[in-house]
């Protein structure tokens, strides 16, 4: 195991800070499920979904950066990451190098978004500025998502509805003959893109309460209102249990679960619940400053 003065800086750098194995997966979801829907209504477009999946990977990214800033800022003595500690003590990373990290993803961002607004109009550019609201809202300021405690109904929303409508809508914009340019054209968006998402929405909550429940002890110390600080355990063992019960449940009632979905659905489902019942076994270190 390497210690905290010894850990490379290809684990700070892309472990800890860019944290792939959990903001990949997180972007692409919602951006899979849009694509299969617009596949189906014969709207797909390559360019549109590859720019849209690079646009909300670094978004989510520059968030992730933000909430490892204000925590190395604000909370030096929290503990939460000793090894992003350690590095700013010996100077591979810095606050400054930090901050321009965030501003180079939202840069690049911008820069994959103009395409969409140039196809898809002012409500992609309305849809850029709301994911960049709620990521770098999620840690950010006296009224940051989790210091009001409206993260998990907020990343439902955003991976649920938002994201997977936005890139129906863009690809929509892209295969279109009319421009959107100067309008917004809610009747390109069907109504199935406002609710085939919502089992990954609540999949990737249940993400954020898993993150929660882990770091309960640190969000206690640094005054975020998360449901495992608010509610306790058994109140946020109940809210992932009841979210990934309808991931599982809301593709049987809209009527998906046919053929190869249905296999898979059914083959994910053990892992699923073995999950559930894992949630709550925060490890004890973790717990040890804060009991409820």
């Amino acid at each position: 195991m390497l210690s905290v003065t010894g850990a490379p800086r290809r684990k700070i750098r892309v472990d800890l800070l860019l944290y792939p194995t959990h903001t990949l997966p997180t972007a692409a979801a919602p951006i899979l499920v849009g694509v299969g829907l617009v596949w189906h209504n014969g709207v797909f477009g390559a360019v549109p979904v590859l720019l849209a999946f690079v646009s909300s990977w670094l978004i989510h990214v520059a968030g992730v950066f933000t909430d490892n800033y204000r925590l190395l800022a604000d909370h030096p003595d929290v503990g939460e990451h000793p090894e992003l500690n350690a590095a700013l003590d010996d100077g591979s990373l810095t606050l400054t190098g930090l901050w321009w990290a965030i501003a180079a993803c939202l840069i690049v961002a911008a820069l994959a978004g103009s395409y969409l607004v140039a196809v898809a109009g002012i409500a992609a550019a309305i849809l850029g500025v709301i994911g960049v609201a709620a990521s770098l809202g999620y840690s950010l300021g006296p009224l940051s998502l989790t210091k009001l405690g409206i993260a998990d109904p907020v990343f439902f929303l955003m991976f649920g509805i938002v994201a997977v409508t936005g890139v129906y809508y863009v690809q929509a914009g892209a295969a279109s003959n009319v421009p959107f340019a100067r309008h917004i054209a809610p009747q390109e968006v069907p109504w199935d893109a406002l609710v085939v998402g919502l089992p990954v929405g609540a999949i990737v909550t249940c993400v954020v309460l898993i993150d929660d429940i882990r770091d309960r002890a640190y969000d206690a110390a640094k005054g975020w209102h998360t449901p495992p600080v608010r509610f306790g355990l058994r109140w946020t063992r109940t809210e992932f249990a009841v979210l990934i019960a309808g991931a599982y449940l809301l593709p049987l009632y809209f009527g998906w679960g046919s053929g190869s979905a249905l296999g898979c659905c059914c083959r994910s489902r053990p892992p699923g619940w073995r999950s559930a019942s894992r949630a709550p076994c925060a490890p004890k270190s973790a717990l040890k400053s804060f009991s409820r």
